[in-house]
């Protein structure tokens, strides 16, 4: 964890580029961010500890074999609680704030009743961020500030990636509690592959995927109970060859959640996604045109 007063001597999220785009992929990382604004932090009730508990933590380390492989990895410097990019722009809620939000927000999605809407009122387990209601200028201004540039960015990527090679994927990078559990039996997935139910990627690249962690050994399951947020359904036109993809990736696998400290096993997790990624990146181009998902 990381503190200073703004993102004025900081950078907000960065761009790693690769020496030379080599493959029609784009990774993503919106919520691993570790930079804690001190103003930030003064605004809130939570401690040090607490306040990470929306992160996604270590995986932008997790995935970074993606960048010399030749693909670029977009990444969050600003945390999750500060500031969330998986959700429209001004998905707002109105119990945060003490002013009147604009008209055109969004104050009605099942994101913002949960208090995770774009500025987010709690963190994981509905914990309540701010000491007190704040400024609507304040979410303003860090919408008009960071949101807006890193969706800039990611699509800037995907053009720049879409016109190169014919076709974009996005790989979107996540990860879960340990506590998540899936279906009757309580099953406990290591990996959860998210396309919108088939709606923003090829069937070809979601089951490679799938099948790939599963011959590494890995329970995976598909869109639930993530299926994939505002990025993947955003960009995600599987008929106008940009492909988006969700991943989560268990926690428990990795790291200890009280502590935010690794396992010994994290190393070889990144061994095992770096594998992963080159497998899916020398996917051949037919996996991306099986559309049948999408059309039903």
């Amino acid at each position: 964890m990381y503190s200073d007063p703004d993102f004025s001597e900081h950078p907000a999220f960065e761009v790693r580029q690769p020496a030379d785009q080599r493959v029609p992929f784009v990774f993503n990382s919106p919520h691993s961010g570790r930079f804690y604004p001190s103003r930030f932090l003064q605004m809130s009730r939570l401690d040090a500890v607490s306040i990470r508990r929306s992160e996604d933590f270590f995986v932008d380390e997790l995935f970074s074999g993606a960048v010399p492989q030749g693909a670029p990895m977009l990444l969050a410097h600003f945390p999750r609680a500060y500031l969330d990019v998986n959700r429209e722009p001004y998905e707002l809620d109105p119990r945060m704030f003490g002013d009147r939000l604009p008209p055109f927000a969004n104050s009605r999605s099942i994101r913002v009743a949960g208090g995770l809407g774009t500025v987010p009122r709690v963190v994981s387990e509905g914990i309540e961020i701010y000491r007190s209601r704040i400024p609507v200028a304040e979410a303003k201004d860090r919408i008009a500030n960071i949101y807006k540039p890193y969706h800039q960015a990611l699509r800037d990527l995907l053009a720049k990636t879409h016109r190169r090679f014919g076709y974009a994927v996005l790989i979107d990078c996540h990860s879960m509690p340990a506590s998540v559990r899936y279906g009757t039996e309580g099953i406990r997935p290591d990996f959860i592959i998210g396309d919108r139910f088939g709606a923003s990627a090829s069937r070809g690249l979601s089951e490679a995927a799938a099948e790939i962690l599963s011959g590494m050994g890995y329970l995976v399951t598909a869109n639930k109970p993530y299926a994939g947020g505002f990025i993947t359904e955003h960009y995600g036109r599987p008929l106008k060859g940009l492909h988006a993809l969700q991943i989560e990736v268990n926690r428990g696998l990795y790291m200890d959640e009280q502590t935010i400290t690794k396992k010994p096993s994290f190393a070889l997790l990144k061994e095992d996604l770096a594998s992963f990624i080159d497998r899916l990146m020398a996917l051949p181009d037919s996996r991306f045109h099986d559309y049948s998902i999408a059309a039903e």
